[in-house]
């Protein structure tokens, strides 16, 4: 059996590459309907908000390390929070093709035991290094 600890790790891997491969209905599903997270409320909120800097960007990466996940979060069972380093790279597409913007930061989530398995209800990314052109991101 999985650990708890493992599950989260394997997610916030899901995520990561939901991201890169633009699977917005797989992004939207690793988090809970109320969450909140990138400026946004709400899980299609989320899924909009992000779409909104990946949808036009060309490739990106999101390399996630470092994990540190806390169970019982709070002393409540069925919460957990997890905070995670990520490098992200971003290429431009189109008309910003010759552009790319690179960030450094760690991903702090809250996540919840729901009974699809655990889901993030909340999600900050806090950026202690940039580089590049930040018009990389653009909507599709």
């Amino acid at each position: 059996m999985t650990s708890d600890r493992d599950q989260i790790i394997e997610l916030l891997a899901d995520v990561a590459s939901a991201l890169d491969t633009r699977d917005w209905d797989g992004l939207g599903a690793l988090f809970t309907d109320s969450a909140t997270g990138y400026g946004a409320s709400g899980r299609e909120a989320i899924v909009a908000q992000v779409r909104d800097h990946l949808g036009g960007c060309g490739p990106s990466q999101h390399l996630l390390g470092n994990h540190r996940v806390q169970l019982a979060y709070k002393g409540v069972e069925d919460r957990a929070r997890s905070r995670t380093y990520a490098r992200v790279l971003h290429m431009g597409a189109g008309d910003q093709s010759g552009l790319s913007y690179e960030c450094f930061g760690e991903y702090s989530d809250l996540w919840a035991r729901t009974p699809e398995g655990w889901r993030i209800e909340s999600r900050r990314f806090h950026v202690s290094f940039d580089r590049g052109d930040f018009r990389t991101l653009q909507p599709g």
